[in-house]
């Protein structure tokens, strides 16, 4: 399941749920557990655990400015594209199916 979405006109209090400060990046984790598919509460202990891996990645050329964060957890991959606000511009969801994804997908620890 992909889905994408792209946000024109005034920003939503609602839209800014990615906090970024001193290269370091804080996700709301009813955001990342949407995505994923698990609970809210159970996100900071799963990634405490290593089973939630994250990647940061900043944006260049057409994308400066920009950021994608990208959420693995099983068989799924979640990525957030956000401005430097925090503002949610896109969002997808791969789901590998009863395969897990590849170790080489995960990097922990980013």
């Amino acid at each position: 399941m992909i889905e994408s979405r792209r946000n024109d006109g005034p920003p939503k209090p609602s839209e800014y749920p990615i906090e970024f400060s001193d290269n370091t990046f804080l996700v709301d984790a009813a955001v990342i557990g949407q995505l994923l598919r698990v609970p809210a509460e159970r996100v900071p202990t799963l990634m405490r655990e290593g089973r939630i891996t994250s990647a940061c990645e900043r944006g260049i050329d057409e994308h400066e400015g920009e950021f994608r964060l990208t959420f693995f957890y099983g068989n799924r991959r979640a990525r957030l594209s956000a401005d430097p606000t925090g503002r949610i511009l896109r969002k997808s969801v791969i789901d590998f199916g009863d395969q897990p994804a590849s170790d080489s997908l995960h990097r922990g620890g980013v």
